[in-house]
């Protein structure tokens, strides 16, 4: 099933939406809001599976969905946690400012935990106050977990899996440097991240949901144009099961939270830095693996960070090219 959250109040109005993304039916009666329905998820998910149901049967009252009127679907959540989990990826920056990666970043996922009081609905613009800070997309997969308790393994972390979707982590990559040198990672380069139209459970995604992963292409365009096309489910180094049992090495984690991928990211052909999609390649899924490639290749990079005006689009679409959850389409406007 397909859920989502219409704008009302500061955590939404739940939803289901039916598969084609056109039609939606009040869930109210069920759960005010998804993150009620998370927190009784065990009572909850059937009822809103035979709503769902009853909807692609049209055996009940429906609604029009335009995806302008959703918010985020969780609006604020209890956690946001967001891995890197394509290490070709940080691979790249790290050759870019030609620094050695430690051979435990193939085996120990890198994580930072993000601010998760607010995201973006999916059609909100992006505030940037300066352009200079460097404004960066980066297209990525979630998943909302259920209950996960402290030490989980990653069978039992995949098992609370509840709900998956797309998130565009946007990032203030020049002051990444100056907060990082400070040892405490980040806060002021990560303000909110974008949610997708709507979640859906894995059951929805069928054979493109294998192993913790999520083997469909990621479309990214810039402007109109493509810049990435990335499969999300290749070169992906820890599977979500794996970051689930990362976060959850040290503590519990609640219903509701959010875990990130990290940016999707392929290799090329010859498993080196993959190429634009105007010249045949995959592309990317942010500016910043763009510039790391056009440094390593020429000493400097060409492509510009995000300015006011620029509009970015990111959506996942299944076998017959019809949208998974919705559209992430923003434009970057003067805070």
């Amino acid at each position: 099933m397909k859920l989502a959250s219409l704008k009302q109040g500061r955590d939404g109005r739940l939803v289901v939406v039916s598969r084609d993304l056109h039609w939606y039916a009040d869930a109210a009666h069920i759960a005010p809001t998804l993150q009620a329905a998370l927190d009784d998820w065990e009572h909850a998910a059937p009822k809103l599976e035979l709503l769902a149901t009853d909807l692609e049967h049209e055996a009940i009252p429906r609604e029009r969905f335009h995806e302008r009127d959703a918010a985020a679907p969780l609006p604020r959540a209890y956690q946001w946690a967001d891995g890197s989990a394509y290490v070709n990826h940080v691979e790249l920056v790290r050759k870019a400012r030609g620094a050695e990666m430690p051979a435990s970043f193939w085996t120990d996922p890198l994580m930072y935990q993000g601010a998760s009081d607010s995201f973006l609905s999916p059609r909100d613009p992006i505030p940037l106050k300066d352009e200079a800070w460097g404004c960066d997309m980066e297209g990525e997969v979630c998943v909302v977990t259920g209950d996960v308790a402290q030490g989980a393994t990653r069978e039992q972390a995949l098992n609370a899996i509840l709900l998956i979707g797309l998130v565009n982590d946007v990032s203030l990559r020049n002051l990444i440097p100056g907060e990082l040198a400070k040892g405490f990672g980040f806060l002021q380069s990560k303000p909110a991240s974008t949610l997708s139209p709507v979640l859906v459970t894995p059951d929805e995604l069928g054979a493109d949901w294998q192993g913790g992963k999520l083997h469909r292409p990621l479309l990214v365009e810039l402007n109109g144009d493509p810049f990435g096309r990335a499969n999300a489910g290749d070169d992906m180094t820890f599977d979500f099961g794996t970051l689930i049992a990362h976060v959850a090495k040290t503590r519990s984690i609640v219903a509701g939270s959010i875990v990130g991928s990290g940016t999707v990211s392929n290799k090329g052909t010859d498993d080196g830095p993959g190429k634009p999609v105007a010249e045949g390649g995959l592309g990317y899924s942010c500016i910043a693996e763009i510039r790391m490639i056009e440094t390593i290749q020429s000493g400097a990079p060409k492509t510009p960070f995000l300015r006011h005006g620029d509009r970015v689009r990111i959506e996942m679409k299944d076998e017959a090219g019809h949208s998974i959850f919705g559209a992430i389409e923003q434009e970057v406007v003067s805070a």
